[in-house]
């Protein structure tokens, strides 16, 4: 039997809170800088580096350098969607207070999944694009159809350069607050991209969570039948 023992040095690697907790964090795609990320995951900066230090040598997180300053991010898409996967199978953060519960009801309905578009919105915008027959959902990917070319073309949405992205285009990915998939890959990214270039969406502080403003109630409504309320 081919075994790799290696799987178990990340298992360990994400079991220990303050790690899931910085991981969880960064699932936004953005890179943090330490004292922000120590800061959110409830531990001192001194803590925040040992365990930066660990992610960045098992390959998990990334990092940046700007002068003297150092900023910290996911390492790919991959990570991310075992990160998501997990999170899908633990069970959820006890509600204590109306902050949290204002940012859990946010987080579940859109959110960033490290470059890509995920909770209901995410959900949404996939199940539009199939219906109208602009993808078609395989085992492991989505498919784009001719239709879906030309769609995605009007939109002003650059195919070639998604396809030439050192990445997967259309796989799956599951979402953790919907438990079903949403659209990955580096189509995933191209269409959020977009949607922040209409301003039809817009990122929070602090947050993977996404506002939808006016602009993206009507387009989202108009062009994917998606209605906000």
């Amino acid at each position: 039997m081919n075994v790799n023992p290696n799987v178990a040095k990340i298992a360990t690697l994400v079991s220990e809170s303050s790690r899931a907790a910085i991981l969880t964090v960064l699932l936004d795609g953005r890179f943090h800088p330490v004292n922000e990320l120590a800061y959110m995951a409830g531990i001192k900066p001194q803590t925040a580096s040992f365990h930066l230090t660990k992610m960045m040598n098992a390959n998990v997180v990334a990092v940046e350098k700007q002068g003297r300053h150092r900023y910290y991010g996911i390492l790919n898409e991959e990570v991310a969607q075992v990160m998501e996967s997990l999170l899908s199978l633990a069970p959820p953060v006890e509600v204590r207070s109306l902050k949290q519960a204002t940012e859990d009801k946010q987080i579940r309905f859109a959110r960033t999944c490290y470059d890509h578009l995920a909770g209901n919105l995410g959900i949404q915008l996939k199940d539009s694009l199939i219906e109208r027959g602009f993808l078609l959902e395989e085992q492991n990917e989505f498919l784009v159809t001719e239709e879906g070319h030309e769609f995605f073309k009007k939109l002003q949405i650059d195919m070639g350069k998604a396809r030439k992205k050192r990445r997967s285009f259309s796989p799956k990915c599951l979402d953790w607050s919907e438990r079903r998939h949403h659209l990955a890959g580096s189509l995933g990214n191209v269409i959020l991209e977009r949607l922040l270039e209409l301003n039809w969406i817009q990122r929070l502080p602090n947050t993977r969570a996404i506002k939808i403003t006016s602009e993206g109630k009507r387009g989202l409504k108009e062009i994917f039948s998606i209605d906000i309320s």
